[in-house]
């Protein structure tokens, strides 16, 4: 765990910039101790390297918070996206440099504005917010989430890995046997009751996104054990072929 002071010396973000990701739901802090002191966690770390990336690509606040949070939301998309921008961005600058570059060497005035055409990188930009969106479901969560202290999203947190954790003691059994089958309908429930709506398509795209690996994969597997995640998604895609 990271104070605020240590993540702002880390990343370079302001101590206040910090306290206002916190206040507007951008970045939570992991736990906030008795004495009122944030505390950052590897996964909070994650999440702030890719807001930074869509501050650097002059991304509102509001709508980072709102792709950062989607419940379909994918980090390795989401960094996919950001490197098309990048490079979108980088060809734009380097159209610039050449033409100023020009007009120094040459003296010569011109009426070329082509170099300042950024509309290629604005429609990519719009179809990478498109694509994330205000779903229904992000909508129900912010409605559901709204005034709850870090200490109940810890425990609902806590209380989601209990659920997936199960399915680390069925592995032997087949992912569409009845157990693992009941558990999934169990995941699907709570998720239901606590978070958002989660319809079989959103149980599905979960299912993917817990064995494609990163922070949501090693935490499953390090509540259920080893292959907990690759198993689950199994079973949830069984259960959603129903």
């Amino acid at each position: 765990m990271m104070t605020v002071h240590e993540v702002s010396r880390l990343t370079g973000v302001s101590i206040r910039a910090l306290h206002h990701y916190d206040r507007i739901g951008l970045l939570r802090p992991a736990e906030v101790t008795e004495a009122g002191y944030r505390l950052y966690d590897d996964a909070a770390l994650e999440r702030l390297q890719c807001i930074l990336l869509f501050r650097e690509l002059e991304f509102p606040l509001r709508e980072i918070r709102d792709i950062v949070g989607s419940p379909a939301f994918d980090r390795q998309k989401a960094l996919d996206q950001q490197v098309r921008l990048l490079r979108l961005k980088k060809e734009h600058l380097e159209d610039l440099i050449r033409l100023a570059e020009d007009i120094i060497k040459t003296g010569v005035r011109t009426l070329d504005f082509t170099a300042f055409d950024s509309s290629r990188m604005e429609e990519y930009a719009r179809e990478a917010k498109q694509a994330w969106g205000r779903t229904d479901a992000w909508k129900e969560f912010e409605q559901m989430d709204a005034g709850r202290t870090p200490a109940d999203r810890k425990r609902l947190w806590a209380g989601l890995m209990d659920v997936l954790s199960e399915f680390g003691r069925m592995k032997e059994l087949a992912p569409a046997d009845a157990r693992p089958q009941a558990q999934v309908r169990k995941l699907q429930c709570y998720i239901s009751e606590h978070f958002y709506t989660c319809t079989d398509q959103i149980l599905a795209g979960l299912g993917q996104m817990y064995a494609a690996g990163g922070t949501m994969t090693e935490n499953i597997d390090r509540a259920g054990g080893e292959g907990t995640a690759a198993f689950a998604a199994r079973a949830i895609e069984a259960y959603c072929k129903k």
